[in-house]
């Protein structure tokens, strides 16, 4: 039963705040996340100390985001993304801390990443599952582009920021992290938006429900494979958990240029974003899709093989655009194809085939550059990208012959 005491219209208001706390949400971790990645390399020096930052977030958002997707089935999703994105704040609070005290020590760094980790299993399924209820039907896909379009742009401006904020020192970098995370959680406790109808009684457990979520995304061929391929190809191709290994000793441009190089493939994600804003793929969305990933891989390589700044910001763009055109479809394929009552389970598939993809992919990225060397590394991966394409067009078929993005809905068994 759904207890939501929110109007059952639709208020362009609640969109615009949704974009807001999105955006500050985002920036907000961008620029933590520049912070910590340069601060523990910083302290280590090796690649694999940044591995661990990834895998840290990952381990509690494995275990959690499948039941955060349950509850958030149950309660209201508003409040479960607001207290995530506080609990984040918490974190920022507690980075702040341990640079006034000057601790030198990678583990009490590790140690608040595990707790922010956890936050995210929660914001993830809450936040992925809200925007299907704020626009009618017919917006929805025109409003998926527009929110990855702000999404991108915070995501483009975070990494900025927070080479300039480091630039000045943690302290300053961290302050701003706590009062981002506190003042995005705020804008979602405000939102109205459609009540989510009452779902059918169940004596189900909250192990089978979990489960029934599974079970869902498995049985859509065209939904398993799209979130799938983004696992893949991202956990090989990923090469941002390296980027201050470049931006340090093989580019040699610091925080800053380390921040320029993070909001790269954003910047480029952003520009596509708003081209498919303006107009969004109407035929043979499957095969664009297939084609972007590829396009995905062979910018990783140029990147990994390139020891030109100018050459690199512009892999990363490329690679950024590129990356862009899945996740719009992935994103439209999980709305379109999901029905109300199970939006927080499969969302919450989706963010830990997304989380896997990226947190985990650090630590792959930090592994084998540990193992082989940075830019081997990159380049493996990016081969590795170009296969799993291969490897998917042939396993998926349903999701390569998928032509407009209307014709998915919650019934398609393709």
């Amino acid at each position: 039963m759904s207890d939501f005491s929110s109007p059952t219209l639709y208020r362009h208001r609640d969109f615009a705040f949704f974009l807001s706390g999105r955006f500050l949400g985002t920036v907000t971790m961008q620029v933590q996340s520049v912070a910590i990645g340069w601060q523990i390399y910083e302290m280590e020096r090796t690649p694999l100390a940044l591995g661990l930052v990834g895998l840290c977030q990952f381990l509690p958002m494995f275990l959690l985001t499948l039941p955060a997707g349950e509850i958030t089935d149950r309660l209201n999703q508003r409040l479960v993304f607001a207290a995530a994105l506080m609990l984040q704040g918490v974190c920022g609070a507690l980075f702040l801390g341990l640079s006034l005290a000057h601790v030198n020590d990678a583990i009490a760094f590790y140690a608040v990443l595990v707790l922010f980790g956890a936050a995210r299993g929660f914001s993830g399924p809450a936040g992925n599952s809200l925007l299907a209820f704020l626009v009618p039907p017919e917006r929805l896909a025109r409003s998926i582009a527009l929110n990855s379009s702000v999404f991108m742009i915070a995501v483009i401006a975070g990494p900025a920021l927070g080479g300039v904020l480091y630039a000045l020192g943690p302290d300053a970098t961290y302050s701003v992290c706590m009062a981002g995370f506190v003042a995005s959680g705020a804008c979602m406790v405000t939102l109205g938006g459609r009540k989510r109808a009452d779902a059918m009684q169940s004596d189900a457990s909250r192990l089978a429900r979990v489960a029934e979520g599974i079970r869902f995304v498995r049985q859509r061929p065209v939904v398993f494979g799209a979130i799938s391929l983004d696992l893949f190809a991202v956990l090989l191709g990923g090469a941002t958990a390296l980027l201050p290994v470049f931006a340090r000793d093989i580019l040699h441009v610091g925080p800053i240029g380390l921040g320029l190089l993070r909001s790269a493939p954003a910047t480029g994600a952003a520009v596509m974003a708003f081209a498919l804003a303006r107009k969004p793929l109407e035929r043979g969305t499957g095969k664009k899709m297939f084609a972007a990933v590829a396009v995905f891989g062979v910018a990783t390589i140029v990147f990994g093989l390139s020891h030109n700044f100018l050459l690199s910001l512009g892999a990363l763009f490329v690679l950024g655009a590129s990356d862009m055109i899945s996740v719009f479809v992935r994103h439209a394929l999980v709305n379109f194809a999901t029905p109300d009552e199970m939006r927080g389970r499969v969302g919450a598939v989706n963010v830990l085939f997304i989380g896997a993809s990226n947190e985990l992919g650090e630590f792959e990225s930090g592994l084998t550059a540990a193992l082989f060397g940075t830019v081997p590394a990159v380049v493996i991966g990016g081969l590795g990208t170009l296969a799993v394409v291969a490897a998917w067009m042939k396993l998926f078929p349903p999701l390569r012959t998928v032509d407009r993005l209307r014709d998915v809905s919650p019934d398609h068994q393709r």
